[in-house]
């Protein structure tokens, strides 16, 4: 079965951090742009950050910037999306997203190949 999993999501203070996960079965990430999203209560989903499949291009949102670092490691088949000085904002449910072109995932388009489940992060004190 082919699928995108996440995890890592949670409940953090603000001026926390969490990491999330985005784990492939199935297929090899290596292929792959991947984007995560979010979801927050009331809105419509939007895209956070982009990587490359090479890792060698990355994208954020201006919301997040300064803040999150997505990043990849392929032999683990494995992106990552470090979150630090988290505010109240930031509560949603965390999507990522496999896209075959960068250009598609860094535009944060709904197009992508395969989409995970999603990971829900609040951000509470």
């Amino acid at each position: 079965q082919l699928q995108l999993v996440e995890s890592g999501g949670g409940l953090a203070q603000p001026g926390g951090s969490l990491t999330l996960s985005c784990a492939a079965s199935g297929f090899t990430l290596d292929d792959y742009s991947i984007g995560w999203f979010r979801r927050a209560p009331g809105k419509e989903r939007e895209g956070v950050s982009c990587i490359s499949s090479s890792g060698g291009r990355t994208n954020y949102v201006d919301s997040v910037k300064g803040r999150f670092t997505i990043s990849r490691d392929n032999a683990k088949n494995t992106v990552y999306l470090q979150m630090n000085s988290l505010k109240p904002e930031d509560t949603a449910i965390y999507y990522c997203a496999a896209f075959v072109e960068y250009y598609y995932c860094s535009a944060y388009m709904s197009v992508g190949d395969y989409w995970g489940q999603g990971t829900q992060v609040t951000v509470s004190s």
